[in-house]
């Protein structure tokens, strides 16, 4: 049994969990963190799953990342991180036996070249949604990157192009992926660009919120690209955590936590199954899921009983299904245009990510997967020995339907698409990893049920809603306890501002103005869930 005393504890040593300690331990505050694995990163981690290949367990690549004002404000470059880019960002692939490809460059003229060829005319439109990018992205981003509800970036927004053209915006984005393609393009092609990317998140083709998402993630790969960590993923989470140690913060891996202590309502200490119990001066920042953190690790009284029965409702994304190769050359593909994108989208068309996703939302394994493939040493060669490649893709399987033969049989699907857009790809197979949903919420306990965007992302659970309705902010219930994770607005991906938010408003909560605003989200959580809360 061990015990020591910091102004702040930080549970969890995922990225979120890294970039909250760099901001409590830049403020001069004392911060432990406690990671239950051997190794901080969370879901940005990498190993070696065969010698000499470097394989991205979880995340890959950063668009995220690369654009979040908060992880460029801490410089890791001087910390170890370098990024590294594919020649192509992204390709969409057609039916195997149809040639076109949709293909995604870090130069707009290209990649609207390209599109032209599939459909004339696409080109200019997708240089037209270029240029509003270049007026809209700065305040869009930081309306995303920022705690809720954002107030700078939608009146800058404003300021910029007006009421009117504001409100035509918020009908583009509230399309759906399959809507939005329809308007703004001709030819499939260029649809999928937007369709494809929409797809690293849960949110259905034909449901609302869905063309946001892709236009986002398109909309960042076009300005920052789809960048890699040189050396891994892993190399992201050593250099945040390298940044907080400069700066003070004490981090302790293999420090599995099994409680917050709460006493007069105030979150007082954290304590781990090792035996050591960190008394908290002034927070806890929690990076872990919501449903763990009010249902596993706080106790049962300090939790409103309307909380926890709402947290009865929250859903998870849909489970991921991730396979890892070693190849011992670049993958053979039909369409020429892949090879050299670090993404790659392929097993569906525009109607096909639409059945893809049916079979999802009725728990019926998809025939044919749609897949999202990286090539990670065509993007950084240092994954892999010189004329090999390492390489994974994911999918993911009906909620419920997620054990391991309904996975496995589900991998062998993954295998045929493959080999029906590559023939000869099982041929360079010189190793080969498969991670089940279970296999990922073992090795990170917050990738609950292998959903790893800590909560679905359709709109009845963002925005004032997540992780429930009342606390889109990353303050809880329980005084000087913050919820700093995916669980919390905005969201999944690795943007680190979950984390952000959570340190930025223990900071506030000591600041002059710290006593009006504990007795004002006093009073507002007595409003939503009907129980008087401590405000010291």
């Amino acid at each position: 049994m061990s015990a020591r005393t910091a102004d702040a504890v930080v549970v969890g040593g995922g990225h979120h969990g890294l970039v909250a300690a760099n901001v409590l331990a830049d403020a001069g505050w004392d911060v432990c963190l406690l990671e239950a694995s051997d190794d901080v990163g969370g879901a940005v981690r990498s190993t070696e799953l065969h010698p000499g290949f470097t394989a991205d367990l979880y995340s890959a690549f950063h668009p995220l990342a690369h654009a979040s004002p908060v992880l460029r404000a801490m410089e890791l470059e001087r910390h170890g991180l370098r990024w590294a880019h594919a020649p192509a960002v992204l390709a969409h692939l057609l039916g195997p036996d149809d040639g076109r490809v949709a293909v995604l460059h870090r130069d707009r003229e290209r990649t609207a070249a390209g599109l032209d060829e599939h459909a004339a005319g696409d080109g200019e439109a997708w240089l037209a949604l270029c240029r509003q990018w270049d007026v809209i992205g700065e305040p869009v981003l930081r309306s995303l990157f920022a705690a809720f509800p954002p107030v700078r970036g939608p009146v800058d927004l404003l300021r910029r192009i007006g009421t009117a053209e504001a409100l035509r915006l918020v009908r583009f984005l509230l399309l759906p992926t399959t809507r939005m393609g329809e308007e703004l393009f001709r030819g499939e092609p260029a649809r999928l660009l937007l369709a494809g990317n929409a797809m690293h998140a849960d949110v259905p083709p034909t449901a609302p919120g869905s063309g946001v998402l892709g236009w986002l993630l398109a909309m960042l790969g076009q300005q920052h690209g789809f960048p890699a960590p040189v050396g891994g993923a892993g190399a992201l989470a050593a250099a945040l955590a390298a940044r907080a140690t400069a700066a003070g913060a004490d981090i302790r891996t293999g420090q599995r936590v099994e409680r917050i202590d709460v006493r007069g309502g105030r979150a007082v200490a954290v304590r781990t199954a090792a035996g050591l119990t960190v008394h908290a001066r002034r927070a806890v920042v929690a990076d872990v899921s919501a449903p763990s953190l009010y249902g596993d690790l706080l106790p049962a009284d300090a939790v409103p009983s309307r909380l926890r029965a709402d947290l009865e409702r929250f859903a998870w994304d849909t489970p991921v299904l991730k396979l890892n190769w070693a190849l011992d050359r670049p993958i053979p593909w039909r369409a020429g245009a892949a090879a050299g994108a670090g993404t790659v989208h392929l097993g569906a068309d525009a109607n096909g990510l639409v059945r893809w996703d049916a079979d999802l939302e009725t728990g019926t394994l998809p025939a044919s997967p749609f897949l999202l493939l990286g090539q990670m040493t065509t993007t950084d060669p240092t994954r892999s020995p010189a004329g090999t490649e390492s390489a994974w893709a994911y999918t993911h399987l009906p909620r419920g339907v997620a054990g391991d033969a309904a996975a496995d049989e589900l991998a062998g699907r993954v295998d045929a698409v493959l080999e029906a857009h590559a023939p000869g790809f099982s041929a360079a197979v010189v190793s080969r990893t498969v991670q089940r949903p279970g296999d990922l919420e073992a090795a990170d306990a917050n990738l609950v049920h292998g959903a790893v965007n800590g909560g679905t992302a359709q709109l009845f659970q963002q925005l004032v809603f997540r992780p429930v309705p009342g606390f889109a902010r990353a303050t809880t219930p329980v005084q000087g306890l913050y919820l700093g994770s995916a669980s919390a607005h905005p969201g999944g991906g690795v943007h680190g501002i979950c984390g952000w938010v959570a340190a930025r408003s223990a900071l506030a909560d000591h600041g002059a103005l710290g006593p009006v605003r504990r007795r004002v989200r006093a009073a507002a959580t007595g409003l939503v869930y009907g129980e008087r809360r401590s405000a010291r």
